[in-house]
C-alpha cells in the first residue's frame, strides 16, 4: 500500500442540489411516504388508547385490586413510549385478559397478524435509506432487519398509497374492538359509554 500522504478532501456543501439527498425523487413520492409514516404514528396512538381501554374496563377480583393499582401507572408510562411491535403484543395480551372482550379468537389472531406484517413495512419506510428511483419512479430502500433479511421490493407512489390506506383500516379495526363492547373510544366523541377511571374503579 502506498504510504504517500494524501491531501484531505471535503464535500462542498454549498454546491449540493436543493433538497439533497432527496432531490432525485418526485415531490409526490415524499408526500405519500410522509402520509404513510404519519399513519403509523396514528396507529401507535390508537393501540395505546385501546390498551388503556381494555385495562380500564377490566373487572378485578378484590384480592387483585392492589396489584392492579400498583401496576397501573408504570404500564401506562411504558405504553406511551413503546415501539409499535411492543404495543401490538401488549394490545393482544390486554384483549385476551379482558373477560368481556367481544372479538373472537380467530378475528383477534388475524388482526394481530396483520398488525405485525404492517409493523415490518413501517420499519422499512421509517429507517430505510432511499436509493435512486428507476425510470418509473420506484425506489428500493436500503434496509436489512435483525434477521439479516434484505428488503428488495421497489416502492412507488401507489405502494405507499396502499400502505397508508391499509394502516388507516387497521387503526379502525383496533378502535372497533373497543367500541363493539359499548365503550366510547378514548379521545373521540363517538357513541358508547365514556371510560373514566379512579382508584376505586380498579
Amino acid at each position: 500500500m502506498n504510504s504517500e500522504k494524501k491531501p484531505p478532501c471535503f464535500l462542498d456543501t454549498r454546491a449540493l442540489p436543493e433538497n439533497f439527498p432527496t432531490h432525485k425523487h418526485e415531490a409526490c413520492f415524499w408526500e405519500r411516504l410522509g402520509r404513510a409514516v404519519a399513519s403509523f404514528g396514528f396507529l401507535e396512538e390508537i393501540l395505546s388508547k385501546a390498551i388503556f381501554s381494555f385495562m380500564a374496563t377490566r373487572p378485578y377480583q378484590a384480592d387483585e385490586v392492589q396489584k392492579a393499582y400498583d401496576d397501573w401507572l408504570p404500564l401506562l408510562e411504558r405504553i406511551i413510549a413503546d415501539p409499535l411491535g411492543n404495543l401490538i403484543d401488549t394490545y393482544g395480551k390486554s384483549v385476551r385478559n379482558h373477560p368481556q372482550a367481544t372479538i373472537n379468537d380467530k378475528d383477534l389472531n388475524d388482526l394481530l397478524s396483520d398488525l405485525r406484517k404492517a409493523s415490518k413495512i413501517r420499519n422499512v419506510l421509517c429507517h430505510g435509506s432511499w436509493q435512486l428511483p428507476n425510470s418509473g419512479g420506484a425506489s428500493v430502500p436500503f434496509f436489512i432487519n435483525r434477521q439479516q433479511e434484505i428488503f428488495e421490493t421497489a416502492v412507488d407512489c401507489q405502494f405507499l398509497v396502499d400502505v397508508q390506506k391499509h394502516v388507516a383500516e387497521l387503526s379502525c379495526h383496533v378502535i372497533n374492538t373497543v367500541t363493539q363492547m359499548g365503550w366510547q373510544f378514548p379521545g373521540s366523541k363517538g357513541p358508547g359509554k365514556p371510560i373514566s377511571v379512579s382508584a376505586k374503579d380498579i
